[in-house]
């Protein structure tokens, strides 16, 4: 069942704005966090086993803690560059509780020691932009942000940067060079960001969900919420939800729930007539996970990691027997192949090849060797990158082939065409038959 800690008053359209926001509670916690001691609040975190929500699950609190003991300036900047084909449960937060975020970054900065923040939000998030945005000027207005915050002695400046489109940006030394004016490119690590991040600064990068899960940590204490989930796993997430499924959409249950749990009880379960086929339980570069896999898989990071799959984002696609599981990972190695920067040789190279071989297939066009041939390119692109993006390509192609290869062998066999490329063919030669009609 769901656990509301941060959605409690998602429904409530008040709870957009500060008024509404402080009608329910809100920056009640901030004054709470004024009266710890910074060191405190961050001790807190760290106890209370809290998660980064984005999609590397690294615990916060120890990221904190990473930086500097000395007074050189510091910034905190929160991933909003919500990308992962599959996810939307961040633009929910900022849409339905903008205030949410700022008064959870407010006591981030706070225990980090810094005097300024970033919203790095993603280009195409209009409408969470402008709410944001009218969230922080009503912030200033009431002496939540700017000089000496409810009288507490402590400065701090919020801003927004948006972002151009760019998926690798919301890898977070990518996410520092496009906020630093620079192309949007991964940087090696060591030096870390909490060491030597933005201009050169230590930072801290942390998702939406994560900074808005601070507030009730110091709510209500660490052990209130180390109480909730998994002894290794622990508190709420948000899951988007999405597929073939009567209920899609973003809700907010305890880790370690079962997942076939997620997708009968609060989606619904699949739609008339379905049968589940696969999910893919944590964004597009998770592993999928055959039907018989999400019988008895939780959702928390050493769940799924024993399926072995990943959490991810947190974003789950429901594939029952209507998909075609070729279909999708062309889509997939499509996305993959474009988003790639093209920095690192493995992820620009073999990103390409691998959306040329399933295009080929799912053209009907296919060797049987491409299959086998697929898998060798995907290997060979694991671990030899400065991010994770050539993973995240390869990981869906070999989980896909391994577990559904007689789909990959069906369409090689009787030259079979996917649906989507069926479709696209058709509207080419719609294009290209009007135009030869307009000359």
């Amino acid at each position: 069942m769901e656990i509301k800690l941060l959605t409690e008053h998602y429904d409530k359209p008040e709870f957009q704005g500060l008024e509404g926001y402080k009608k329910h509670g809100g920056y009640e916690v901030l004054k709470k966090a004024f009266g710890m001691k910074p060191d405190d609040i961050i001790a807190e975190v760290k106890a209370s086993g809290l998660r980064g929500r984005g999609g590397a699950g690294f615990p916060t609190g120890v990221k904190w803690g990473f930086l500097p003991k000395n007074d050189e300036k510091r910034y905190l900047l929160c991933n909003a560059d919500e990308g992962e084909p599959g996810t939307f449960k961040d633009r929910l937060m900022m849409e339905r509780a903008p205030h949410q975020l700022i008064e959870g970054m407010i006591i981030s900065s706070f225990a980090i020691n810094s005097p300024k923040s970033y919203i790095y939000i993603r280009g195409e998030y209009n409408e969470s932009t402008e709410i944001l945005q009218k969230a922080i000027k009503e912030a200033y207005a009431a002496g939540m942000l700017g000089k000496n915050i409810m009288g507490s002695g402590f400065d701090h400046d919020l801003d927004i940067y948006v972002g151009a489109g760019a998926y690798i940006c919301g890898e977070e030394t990518g996410m520092i060079s496009s906020l630093e004016g620079k192309k949007g490119q991964p940087k090696l690590k060591p030096p870390f960001p909490a060491v030597k991040g933005y201009l050169g600064k230590p930072t801290i990068v942390n998702n939406v969900e994560t900074l808005a899960a601070v507030i009730p940590i110091i709510k209500d204490g660490a052990a209130a919420y180390k109480a909730i989930g998994t002894e290794k796993s622990c508190g709420t997430k948000l899951f988007s939800v999405s597929g073939n499924v009567n209920r899609p959409g973003t809700y907010e249950v305890a880790l370690g729930y079962p997942l076939m749990d997620l997708i009968n009880n609060e989606c619904g379960g699949l739609i008339e007539g379905r049968t589940l086929k696969a999910v893919i339980p944590g964004g597009s570069s998770a592993p999928v996970l055959t039907a018989e896999e999400c019988k008895t898989a939780n959702m928390d990071y050493e769940s799924l990691a024993e399926h072995g799959s990943m959490l991810g984002s947190g974003a789950v696609i429901i594939i029952d027997d209507s998909n075609d599981m070729v279909d999708l990972l062309e889509v997939i190695a499509h996305f993959y192949h474009h988003e790639s920067c093209g920095q690192c040789t493995p992820c620009r190279e073999g990103t390409g090849w691998l959306h040329k071989i399933m295009k080929r297939i799912a053209s009907g066009e296919g060797r049987i060797q491409d299959i086998d041939l697929a898998l060798k390119v995907a290997d060979n692109m694991k671990g030899k990158t400065i991010c994770a993006l050539s993973d995240a390509a390869a990981l869906p192609v070999i989980s896909f082939i391994n577990k559904f290869r007689n789909e990959f062998e069906s369409y090689v066999r009787e030259r079979k065409v996917s649906e989507i490329r069926l479709k696209k063919n058709k509207q080419s030669v719609k294009a290209n038959e009007g135009e030869h009609v307009s000359v």
